[in-house]
């Protein structure tokens, strides 16, 4: 979809709707319920598809791991960041990558993204799109890419995924070391 048709779609702001769910959620809330460290000492790192609920796909709960979202859950130097942190100071050892099935950046390709911006606003960006085509040989990619950092000390439980949007499953992604 174009930047010109989202913004001729009918749109409602959704803050105030929001606020007032807030305003619910604060008649149970308890601040003293979860400790800061991730109880499950894990991370996930996954797209931003708003058609995956990482913790319904995992079964996970508040409070039990660590949950970084970018456009396609690739590694970038944020994300290295993120776990980076995640990982020396509050304690996270695992770390499960996940991408899905029929993601936005499959769509795209960096060149012609960049040259549309840069020919709408006068200025390409300076950070990759990291587009790709197959989500299983991109979850690949960015298990080495942890793999090969030094930033990120805990590397021995690091697992890739790509889950089906159409079926809900988990499809696990195997590296081929030597690659």
């Amino acid at each position: 979809m174009s930047h010109d048709a989202i913004e001729d779609a009918a749109f409602e702001p959704n803050a105030d709707e929001l606020i007032a769910n807030n305003a619910v959620y604060t008649e149970s809330f308890r601040s003293d319920s979860l400790p800061v460290q991730p109880g499950r000492q894990l991370a996930v790192v996954a797209c931003m598809d708003s058609r995956m609920d990482i913790f319904d796909i995992f079964g996970l709960r508040h409070g039990e791991s660590h949950i970084i979202r970018n456009a396609g859950g690739v590694i970038t130097d944020d994300v290295i960041r993120s776990l980076c942190l995640s990982q020396r100071f509050l304690g996270t050892r695992e770390i499960i990558l996940l991408h899905h099935t029929d993601c936005g950046l499959q769509r795209v390709t960096e060149d012609d993204f960049k040259a549309t911006l840069e020919a709408e606003l006068g200025v390409k960006p300076w950070w990759a799109l990291e587009s790709f085509s197959d989500p299983y040989v991109d979850t690949a990619q960015s298990m080495r890419r942890l793999r090969m950092t030094p930033f990120v000390p805990h590397k021995e439980y690091i697992r890739g995924f790509v889950y089906d949007v159409d079926t809900g499953l988990l499809n696990e992604v195997f590296v081929d070391e030597q690659a």
